[in-house]
């Protein structure tokens, strides 16, 4: 019992010191600024829940609008990869018709459509 009666008598100065620092600092503050910051807090804190809950709604019907149309952006990803590769070998195919033509009937295309043409389509699959 010693110990305790020791620690609260340690403890009351700091108690009667956190008092009156209390009561001083409320003396700092005016008690119908105080009513007024805490009525704005509640107001800010009611518009915070507001906007939140419209954007959880938001991000649902976002994951909900992506789920129905994700199964459809990765089948057409994948037909205009197709395409693109079909469309390539179908243009590396005429060069080289044109070439072999060129070779065997050097008059047969107007000069201008001899040189050679330079692919300047950015590539879609490597990131920048």
């Amino acid at each position: 019992m010693r110990k305790y009666e020791m620690e609260q008598k340690k403890k009351e100065p700091v108690m009667a010191a956190s008092e009156e620092v209390s009561c001083q600092f409320k003396t700092l503050i005016d008690a119908q600024e105080l009513d007024s910051l805490k009525q704005m807090q509640h107001l800010i804190l009611g518009r915070l829940q507001d906007s939140n809950a419209v954007l959880s709604h938001f991000n649902e019907y976002s994951e909900h609008c992506y789920a129905e149309v994700s199964g459809d952006f990765s089948r057409n990803t994948r037909v205009l990869k197709s395409m693109k590769s079909d469309l390539d070998y179908i243009f590396q195919k005429l060069r080289v018709m044109k070439s072999r033509i060129l070779a065997t009937y050097p008059d047969a295309f107007p000069d201008d459509s001899k040189r050679e043409v330079v692919d300047r389509r950015p590539d879609l699959e490597m990131p920048r």
